[in-house]
């Protein structure tokens, strides 16, 4: 589960996820190195996609079904990649009632922190 910490500068909330993330950059790279082709290929598309849809989201000309085309693009590369490794299965936390109510309070209590140290309240 995650575990709120402060940032270094005491200003911020942080939410550390390098360890869930490192298996998958584990993966991929044992991927690539074993059909270097086929994951090439692969991260070629997605970051093609990407670049299309990081164009179509800042670029006031393209309309609102072309954003949604190129989301569901850059959707459909990430996923077809994710496929190629196993870790990916484990990015997305699962927390039971229980779990769910400690992190929030766990985020609570760290964000308390902050305004306190500013002499702030909660909104």
């Amino acid at each position: 589960m995650f575990r709120p910490q402060l940032t270094a500068d005491g200003l911020a909330v942080r939410l550390p996820i390098a360890d869930r993330a490192a298996p998958l950059l584990d993966e991929l790279s044992l991927a690539y190195a074993e059909d270097p082709a086929v994951i090439g290929a692969l991260l070629f598309t997605h970051a093609d996609s990407v670049r299309a849809l990081d164009h179509a989201v800042v670029c006031a000309e393209v309309a609102d079904h072309e954003r949604a085309l190129r989301a569901a693009q850059a959707d459909g590369t990430r996923d077809a990649l994710l496929a190629e490794v196993v870790a990916a299965g484990n990015l997305d936390a699962e927390l039971s009632p229980r779990e769910a109510i400690r992190l929030a309070d766990d985020l609570t209590v760290t964000a308390a922190r902050i305004l306190a140290r500013k002499g702030s309240r909660p909104a």
